[in-house]
């Protein structure tokens, strides 16, 4: 087994990232080409200086836009909107993995008396109107209703009639969200917007198992490089430490995955296959490492495994926008800076949409690093660019 340092591991998952070197994403087409990669961009509805996976594309996305999300999923079709890593944006191309979510939804939903009548009644309505929120659905009242996007439970919730049928067809599949109006959801029928080759193909996966080995295998594609440890990286997969080397073990001997030692840590990691020839360049030092600023996103691929990022690059990151105020360490929504292969800092900015004008609230550096003009240069670079994303004109540090 090959054994790496741990700035080539570091190296080799931002470049895997497209965090370091020349832009491999640009534009829309990159966006969508690094979700593909990543196989799933989490979704969360905060926004302060832009979406969970807004913030996660411009980092390394050139050119990105806002409006270039909203288009690959509600206009393109090609990016959807479903539970995977929790709430997630994947390809669609990939529904036929998830059917058995929607059977166990399925099952799930069928439990509630009168739920199936409620949801004759939507199909109807939508049918014949189009898309639909929870508002404009004429379905009132309120039923005890399970959230089928949540199956580690079988607890129940008094919910509103409408958004609970709306919720219940979603995860079944026969809806999909048809666009948003700020966190207000409408739903239309899926048929209408997705082909019939991917709604009605079969699930590649033979069984739970073959499922579960998928969605390990595109974990480690998303991360780069993960260890045989228990990792939130895997967050959303029925997984315990028995049946997680076990597929570790059936993906390596498939020759899918490679095990690699990183000095000083006593975990094996793996990374593609596929990935073998930048593994490659990495080692023997002819990568495209040209260094560059980012502001990562909280829910960044790259931060999904806090313990990895700590024992690799000794940077400690707590998302804090559920800490009391008086608690907090840092600020509301900071975003982690990383510059070239270190992470550098912190930095809370906030736009000021009327006034168009990006306010830097709070700015962090870590231990040791040293404010040259060279970083200061990149910080202003970045600020000016990360104000442009959020459409600002100008910058300003409180």
């Amino acid at each position: 087994m090959q054994t790496i340092t741990k700035q080539q591991a570091k190296q080799f998952i931002l470049s895997k990232q497209g965090l370091i070197g020349q832009y491999r994403f640009i534009g829309k087409d990159g966006a969508y080409a690094y979700v593909r990669q990543a196989g799933c961009i989490q979704f969360d509805p905060v926004d302060v200086c832009g979406k969970n996976a807004e913030l996660t594309l411009q980092s390394r996305v050139k050119n990105f836009k806002k409006t270039m999300l909203y288009d690959l999923l509600y206009e393109d079709r090609k990016l959807v909107d479903y539970a995977d890593k929790e709430l997630s944006i994947w390809s669609s191309e990939d529904w036929p993995y998830f059917s058995s979510y929607r059977e166990k939804s399925r099952k799930l939903g069928r439990t509630f008396k009168g739920l199936q009548k409620l949801e004759k009644q939507a199909i109807e309505y939508i049918e014949s109107n189009g898309p639909v929120s929870s508002d404009s659905l004429p379905i009132e009242g309120e039923i005890y209703w399970h959230s089928s996007m949540h199956w580690s439970g079988d607890w129940h919730k008094k919910s509103q009639a409408a958004r609970s049928v709306l919720e219940q067809l979603y995860t079944d599949g026969v809806l999909i969200i048809h666009h948003k109006k700020g966190s207000r959801k409408y739903y239309d029928l899926a048929g209408k917007y997705l082909p019939g080759p991917i709604l009605d193909a079969k699930n590649p996966c033979k069984n739970e198992e073959e499922f579960t080995a998928w969605r390990v295998l595109r974990r480690i594609g998303a991360v780069g490089l993960l260890w045989d440890k228990n990792s939130t990286a895997f967050l959303g997969i029925d997984i315990n430490a028995e049946k997680r080397k076990k597929i570790l073990e059936s993906l390596t001997a498939q020759g899918k995955i490679c095990p690699v030692a990183v000095q000083g840590i006593k975990q094996t990691f793996y990374y593609l296959s596929g990935d073998d020839p930048l593994m490659g360049s990495i080692v023997d030092g002819s990568a495209d490492l040209k260094p560059r600023m980012s502001f990562i996103a909280p829910l960044d691929p790259l931060m999904w495994d806090k313990s990895l990022i700590l024992a690799l690059w000794d940077y400690q990151y707590s998302w804090e926008i559920y800490t009391p105020a008086d608690k907090r360490k840092y600020g509301y929504y900071t975003l982690p800076i990383l510059s070239g292969d270190r992470f550098v800092g912190r930095i809370e900015a906030v736009p000021d949409r009327k006034g168009k004008v990006l306010m830097v609230k709070g700015l962090w550096w870590e231990p040791g690093i040293r404010q040259t003009k060279k970083l200061n240069k990149e910080l202003e670079k970045t600020l000016i660019r990360f104000a442009g994303f959020n459409d600002c004109e100008g910058v300003s540090i409180v």
